[in-house]
């Protein structure tokens, strides 16, 4: 009897022992919600409408789905690296890719004035992350992002899902599990994650007046900030989305009370997280454009917050042919020049100063009809590349925008199910790219 309970003490010391392991999960991957919706999202990366009824209930929540990590089994060691520069920084995260329209996911209420998201299905973290029709985030999906060569996955979050409507913005414990759980897995398969706030930014803007949108702010990124003060530097914030630049709904403003107000909510971001301490005095931290847009952000009247620590500060913008892409000009001389000029505006405005450039949305697709009449070049993936080429000739950090419908996974630049790239041209893209970094 002693030598088996002998037997089984050392069984379970070995368990412990690889509580913090490598393995990818088994779980499977492919349950979806029956009752949540259709997954929305253009090509070139507008995120999903938020204005859709949410489903009543969800069959995905079920007893067996996989419960969030807890705190004493992450694997993050909460190394800082002191001797990086900030372009060392933006070299080591490498390509990136969105986990969109899933953390970020929601449906806009006016009822709720705190949170302002209905309740969707069981009203759990699971239910919000698949109700644009994402699968349910796994190990395996993130492993997958590491084997196709990208070094960063940018996690969008809407904190105000599950949020009591109380007036005190403070963010769900579950839904902070949740996320955890998401950077965790980016963590273990060795790849930096993004978090910001995303479209609840921009519900705070439009419904409260300026002071008290700077308050909540404040609060919103002294509880995220406080609650990561300890992991590593692989761990990256990113202040907001595409909603600097907003203002209250029927409140107009001038251009340069919008710049001071955009200035305002980037110092905010800065000063409160660095203020927490810990790791987060250190910690890169990015800071977002006038809409995310280049020639806004470009300008003179763009300030970049001063910042106590040197060297850990990057700017966010999105898209450096959008204009391209909404006006069907993709492919010709129009669009490589346009390129070359956005690219060299965010380089006197920016890497000059040794300050990269995160571009934090990229276009993964460009249908037919976005192409010029006169295009000379016609091949999305071939476009893929010239775009990514040039960003990263340029010192940037290019993330892509991709989302994940979970009727047809295969139709999104990653598949989520299959856990690989969906199109073979694209996944050499991302090696290609992948390899240039690396040997830059």
């Amino acid at each position: 009897m002693k030598r088996i309970i002998s037997i089984l003490l050392v069984a379970v010391f070995l368990l412990l022992l690889t509580a913090c392991g490598d393995e990818s999960s088994t779980s499977d991957n492919t349950k979806k919600s029956s009752s949540s919706p259709e997954s929305i999202s253009s090509e070139n990366g507008s995120d999903s409408s938020s204005d859709s009824t949410p489903a009543e209930s969800s069959s995905a929540e079920s007893s067996s789905a996989e419960s969030p990590a807890k705190a004493d089994v992450y694997c993050d060691d909460g190394s800082l690296r002191e001797s990086m520069t900030a372009m060392d920084f933006a070299k080591d995260m490498g390509i990136g890719l969105n986990l969109g329209n899933t953390m970020e996911a929601y449906y806009s209420t006016e009822d709720n004035k705190t949170g302002g998201s209905q309740k969707v299905g069981a009203g759990t973290a699971r239910s919000y992350e698949m109700c644009w029709g994402a699968i349910f985030t796994m190990q395996n999906s993130i492993d997958g992002m590491r084997d196709a060569d990208f070094g960063t996955v940018r996690i969008p979050v809407y904190w105000g899902n599950m949020m009591e409507d109380d007036g005190k913005f403070d963010i769900a414990p579950e839904y902070f599990e949740r996320v955890d759980q998401i950077v965790d897995y980016c963590r273990k398969a060795g790849l930096y994650a993004v978090i910001n706030i995303h479209h609840y930014d921009g519900f705070i803007i439009e419904h409260y007046d300026q002071e008290k949108v700077y308050e909540i702010t404040k609060h919103l990124w002294e509880q995220i900030a406080e609650h990561y003060k300890n992991w590593s530097d692989y761990v990256v914030f990113e202040g907001f989305n595409e909603s600097l630049g907003q203002s209250k709904k029927d409140v107009k403003l001038s251009k340069d009370e919008i710049y001071d107000y955009v200035n305002n909510m980037n110092r905010i971001f800065v000063e409160t997280v660095r203020a927490t301490g810990g790791n987060n005095a250190k910690r890169m931290l990015i800071v977002s454009g006038y809409w995310t847009n280049i020639d806004n952000t470009s300008s003179d009247k763009f300030v970049l917050p001063a910042d106590t620590t040197p060297e850990r500060m990057m700017v966010s913008v999105h898209y450096v042919d959008n204009n391209m892409y909404w006006g069907n000009t993709i492919g010709g001389q129009k669009w490589l020049d346009y390129i070359d000029d956005q690219c060299e505006k965010l380089k006197k405005a920016f890497t000059e100063k040794n300050i990269p450039v995160f571009m934090g949305e990229c276009t993964a697709t460009y249908p037919d009809e976005r192409f010029a009449k006169d295009a000379i070049y016609t091949d999305t993936s071939e476009c893929l590349s010239i775009v990514l080429d040039e960003l990263v000739d340029y010192g940037f950090v290019p993330v892509i925008w991709d989302t994940c419908d979970s009727k047809n996974p295969g139709n999104s630049f990653y598949n989520r199910k299959d856990c690989k790239m969906s199109n073979d041209h694209d996944a050499a893209v991302v090696r290609d790219i992948a390899d240039k970094i690396k040997n830059r």
